[in-house]
């Protein structure tokens, strides 16, 4: 991310996204014109927000068990082996390994595994800002979305009726960690038996 780039109330630090107010969402296009969506609701990561956004980092898990299209028959066969195959593979991770600016938004490149698969994507990721929440706590929001080719991350079934690309859309919100308080100093203990003696 370029110091360039404006963005509106920009605040250094390490956040942690707030599974209960953020959103990990999915669409696919099924018999070329049908799209079905989806969410995945058990989910964490932590952002660190660096003094300059281009070093700035995220790490995301996802629990795959979780995932939820409204339609419980349907989640059952999708956490299947074929599809995400649950059992064996449980998270989904994104680690990110760069940032790069591109006009208003930011382009976070990282590495994404999903079933035995790691691959190299791309975030589009628009900052929307930080502000004071309403419990006091400083608040940022996020959107970010990719493409993925479900073939490449290793489904295997349904690619007679289900399109190759999935669109994956996020929704964040994340809450500012607290700065780690400063150790206190440990007494030395050759000062401490001067002193006594003196």
């Amino acid at each position: 991310m370029s110091t360039q780039v404006n963005i509106p109330g920009y605040d250094a630090g390490t956040w942690v996204i707030d599974s209960a107010r953020s959103e990990v969402a999915f669409h696919v296009r099924m018999l070329g014109f049908m799209k079905s969506r989806g969410t995945f609701d058990d989910f964490e990561g932590t952002i660190v927000i660096a003094a300059n956004p281009l070093d700035s980092s995220v790490n995301a898990v996802i629990r795959s068990a979780s995932v939820n299209t409204k339609n419980k028959k349907r989640d059952q066969d999708i956490q299947h082996a074929g599809y995400l195959n649950v059992e064996q593979y449980p998270t989904i991770t994104f680690n990110s390994t760069g940032v790069r600016a591109d006009g208003d938004d930011f382009l976070v490149d990282g590495d994404l595994t999903a079933l035995a698969v790691t691959k190299q994507v791309t975030l589009r990721l628009a900052a929307k800002g930080s502000e004071t929440g309403t419990d006091g706590q400083p608040v940022a929001r996020f959107t970010a979305d990719t493409q993925l080719s479900n073939k490449e991350l290793g489904v295997t079934k349904g690619s007679s009726f289900i399109n190759d690309t999935t669109t994956v859309v996020l929704e964040i919100v994340a809450t500012k960690q607290a700065a780690a308080a400063p150790a206190a100093a440990v007494p030395d203990e050759a000062a401490l038996g001067e002193a006594e003696q003196a």
